[in-house]
């Protein structure tokens, strides 16, 4: 019995979509997604009105770019843990759909890229920015801190908050005090975020001895540590519109209501820490909660959007 020439065509299609299939899941798209948000919202900030289109994709283009190679190399480094752990045994390399040198190829040749579209259509400063990403998660983070800290993830997730500062580099050349405030509050953030997700798969990281805080201190002190930050993080979110005035009287609005509740879900989890549900809510809400405020600090750098010094003196008037 012979194949058809259909079926013999089909075949290598089939394996060739797999394989590309493999190597987009270990850029781990959805995290590139978030840190592309944050990107823009630096950039939009930045200009403070219409952004210059090809700067604009370039700059988010080199972005993707980095986080997949740093993404890339933390699933080269962890794909001992990655194999055991039930959440993460499907990833390409613990499951042998990609091997570790074609891994190493594409991670280099992905922070090559982006350094190379960065410093080509935007400037040296944003270049080195993303460059400055892949190392800090790679060589802090994945290498120094996540299997031996319980505030691996504090430290470490200043390497999430590099991308509004590339955004912002990218349209000035330089950074300032609201660059800096972003990346403040992606670095609050993560603490949040990341512990609830660490809830919910507490075993996981225990059979694989790393430290997250629920495997080191337990649940309760975890959901403490959470309340804890959500907190710091409110003032923060704020400092953009009083005393920056960077932003306006819609992303106040939307930065106080988020607040107000993250703060009421990282409380109810303090009340129930052993809840997986709440957890899960407060991970899925935390997603939302950086995406909207992105999103508020957009609408607010529209062409025609009211800055916070003219709502004041509107206010003053009455």
């Amino acid at each position: 019995m012979t194949l058809s020439s259909d079926s013999r065509l089909r075949f290598p299609l089939e394996e060739i979509a797999a394989q590309l299939l493999a190597y987009w899941q270990l850029t781990k798209p959805r995290i590139i997604l978030l840190l592309l948000i944050t990107t823009a919202a630096g950039m939009g900030l930045a200009a403070q009105g219409p952004l210059d289109p090809q700067l604009a994709i370039a700059t988010l283009v080199g972005g993707a770019f980095a986080a997949a190679a740093a993404n890339t190399l933390n699933c080269l480094y962890d794909r001992d843990i990655d194999a055991i752990m039930e959440r993460t045994r499907w990833r390409p390399l613990p499951s042998g759909r990609v091997q570790p040198i074609e891994a190493w190829v594409f991670a280099l040749v992905l922070a090559a890229l982006s350094f190379i579209l960065l410093d080509w259509q935007a400037n040296q400063l944003a270049a080195g920015l993303a460059l400055a990403g892949i190392i800090f998660y790679v060589v802090i983070y994945t290498h120094s801190l996540k299997r031996h800290s319980s505030q691996n993830i504090v430290i470490g997730g200043a390497a999430g908050a590099i991308p509004p500062l590339v955004g912002w580099a990218a349209i000035t050349g330089e950074l300032a005090w609201p660059a800096w405030i972003l990346f403040g509050i992606v670095c609050l953030w993560t603490p949040p975020h990341f512990w609830a997700l660490a809830l919910m798969i507490r075993d996981d990281y225990a059979a694989v001895k790393v430290p997250m805080l629920p495997v080191v201190a337990g649940n309760l002190a975890t959901a403490r540590q959470i309340y804890a930050y959500s907190w710091l993080l409110l003032p923060v979110t704020l400092a953009l519109a009083w005393p920056l005035q960077a932003a306006g009287p819609f992303y106040s609005v939307t930065a106080l209501l988020l607040g107000a509740e993250l703060l009421r879900r990282s409380h109810l989890l303090c009340q129930a820490p052993d809840s997986q549900p709440l957890a899960r809510s407060l991970f899925k809400f935390s997603i939302f909660y950086l995406m909207l405020l992105c999103g508020a600090i957009a609408m607010d750098c529209l062409p025609g959007a009211p800055n916070l010094t003219h709502a004041i003196a509107v206010l003053q008037g009455f």
